[in-house]
């Protein structure tokens, strides 16, 4: 127990006997202090004193896909910053192939007490994957925010960026420049982001007075590899402007047409999503859609506070305009040499 004193005072800056009121429920100590006691117990691995446990942790999960793609560790950077200002703690959850899943954090989570849960990519933005953890988080009143994409019939707020004016914006940009033959790559199926895009890039063909055939539409993992090998397709049937989900996805865009000796941007272009770390650094620097990772973080962490402190928070998604990067990947199409 002594041992268990020095250590939470050591870690909030306060004194044993501080700690020890916080524990036996004993008046004299500050709102602020009594919580970063208590935060300062969970995040040592401490059990709280028997009469605390009905509470909430200050501790909030941030669930994330993975962190190769760089967007979400700069979500992560944005939303811990945000979520230490408001006295939380994030416990960061990043899924593996192979090892915990998202539902077995949501697990652990719930077992820790934690006051909300952000979801920045995931399952949730599948139609078709399991979603039954989300609605077990629903049931418990535990606050929720998601990123990118909404689960309609269990009403969390969700912040996004706006997929149809991201798709609106490269597509115009890559049509001032002469293409004509523009290409997508798209994640799975049923990635709701993804569905939205092509919607959108139908529409703005359509309203071009032209279509965009499905051949020109290929779907792949987030990763470079699947967008090297959805590129090939879409180069075997004559694009000369590609279209991105993700800036991985366009970095395989780019490495496809090399292989193929084509110079990008002089004879492909290559637009990416999310303008995420190093893409002013590739070569040749990535022409991307810029995610607003700073607003759309702290608007995130605004809604899971407000849920915490009892607030009424209003279901349905705040959407975020995305801004036009325009670097060195995309180029005037190539003109036929006369004869």
């Amino acid at each position: 127990m002594t041992r268990r004193l020095a250590q939470v005072a050591k870690k909030v800056g306060v004194s044993e006997a501080t700690v020890s009121r916080v524990l036996n429920g004993k008046p004299g100590v500050s709102e602020t202090t009594r919580q970063s006691v208590l935060t300062a117990l969970d995040v040592l691995g401490y059990e709280r004193p028997t009469q605390l446990r009905g509470e909430r942790a200050r501790l909030v999960g941030l669930v994330l896909p993975e962190l190769q793609n760089p967007i979400f560790p700069a979500f992560a950077e944005v939303i811990g910053g945000a979520l230490a200002q408001q006295g939380l703690t994030p416990v960061l959850c990043t899924q593996t192939t192979g090892g915990v899943s998202e539902a077995d954090y949501v697990e652990l989570l719930l077992q820790q007490q934690v006051s909300g849960v952000v979801f920045a990519g995931g399952l949730f933005a599948q139609a078709d994957a399991p979603h039954e953890h989300y609605r077990l988080l629903h049931d418990r009143k535990v606050p929720v925010v998601l990123i990118n994409a909404s689960i309609e019939d269990l009403g969390f707020p969700c912040v996004s960026c706006d997929d149809a004016v991201a798709v609106e914006q490269a597509w115009r940009h890559l049509a001032s420049l002469g293409h004509e033959r523009i290409g997508l790559v798209l994640g799975p199926p049923d990635h709701i982001p993804s569905l939205r895009k092509l919607v959108a890039a139908q529409t703005v063909a359509a309203a071009a007075g032209s279509e965009l055939p499905a051949e020109h539409v290929e779907r792949a993992l987030f990763s470079l590899e699947g967008g090297h090998a959805a590129t090939s397709r879409l180069l075997d049937r004559g694009v000369t402007g590609i279209i991105c989900a993700s800036d991985p996805l366009a970095l395989g865009a780019i490495r496809a047409a090399r292989r193929r000796g084509l110079d990008v941007p002089g004879q492909v272009s290559v637009v990416g999503y999310d303008d995420s770390a190093f893409m002013n650094c590739t070569e040749p620097p990535l022409t991307t859609v810029r995610q607003p990772i700073e607003a759309m973080g702290r608007a995130a962490v605004e809604l899971l506070t407000a849920q915490i402190q009892g607030a009424a928070v209003q279901p349905g998604e705040l959407l975020f305009e995305p801004e036009l990067v325009v670097r060195g990947s995309t180029a005037q199409v190539p003109r036929p040499r006369p004869v």
